[in-house]
């Protein structure tokens, strides 16, 4: 659980430190990457705390969404329609959604070791 945590720290860290500028033209690209990058390390977290981990699936589900997502984004703009919107609620819903689930496994473990040395 610690490796996607980590990783995530040294990506904001490197790209704090650099001076990379997006254009505008791809701003929607890279905020549908980084929602879809955000909601599978939410869910890989989240599978985590639930025992149900799996390294192919969290694999698989990061580049799956991100072409998903990317996709989605491209179309749209040769469509003319912000169909990146649609990804970017999706995305949003579901981390938040693991997030809160995410809160809720720590919170009753937390709440059951607190009974347990109470107990004692």
């Amino acid at each position: 659980m610690w490796l996607p945590v980590l990783g995530l720290i040294i990506g904001v860290i490197l790209g704090l430190m650099t001076e990379i500028t997006i254009p505008d033209e791809y701003s929607n690209y890279l905020s549908i990457a980084v929602l879809a990058a955000l909601d599978t390390l939410f869910g890989g977290i989240r599978a985590q705390l639930q025992n149900i981990y799996d390294e192919k699936v969290f694999v698989s589900g990061f580049f799956f969404n991100i072409i998903l997502a990317a996709s989605l984004a491209f179309l749209g703009v040769h469509l003319g329609v912000d169909l990146y919107l649609a990804a970017v609620f999706a995305f949003g819903v579901r981390l938040f959604q693991n997030i809160a689930v995410i809160r809720r496994i720590i919170l009753t473990k937390w709440l059951a070791s607190r009974e347990k040395t109470e107990k004692i």
